[in-house]
């Protein structure tokens, strides 16, 4: 069966933070549910934890680093999950249910399978 990334964009919250504790309970809710078809995943820190790295001129050249994410945006990249489904039907369906699409949006993306 193909795998799916569902790459989840919603509010900028830490995760951590005891105000979090209703949204973590909706994801370990989703968790569970989905189980079944959930092959891996992770939340994110906030945004403000990231750095984004360029390299300028290249393969070989200058590391150039930038606190803060990619792009400057209302919802930021917060989690994603790998989902194991029969097609992108049932993909979108899973994703459907994952809480950050209730205020947010989750992008479903097939995932490249290289063979070795």
């Amino acid at each position: 069966m193909p795998t799916y990334a569902a790459i989840i964009y919603s509010a900028d919250v830490d995760p951590t933070l005891p105000e979090a504790a209703s949204m973590i309970k909706d994801y370990n809710e989703f968790g569970a549910a989905a189980a079944a078809v959930i092959r891996g995943g992770k939340a994110l820190y906030p945004t403000a934890t990231a750095t984004t790295v360029r390299v300028t001129g290249g393969k070989g050249g200058d590391i150039v680093t930038s606190d803060g994410p990619y792009a400057e945006t209302k919802e930021a990249l917060t989690g994603f999950y790998l989902i194991e489904c029969a097609d992108l039907e049932e993909a979108v369906k899973v994703a459907a249910q994952i809480p950050g699409a209730w205020d947010g949006a989750v992008e479903v993306r097939p995932v490249v399978e290289f063979t070795r």
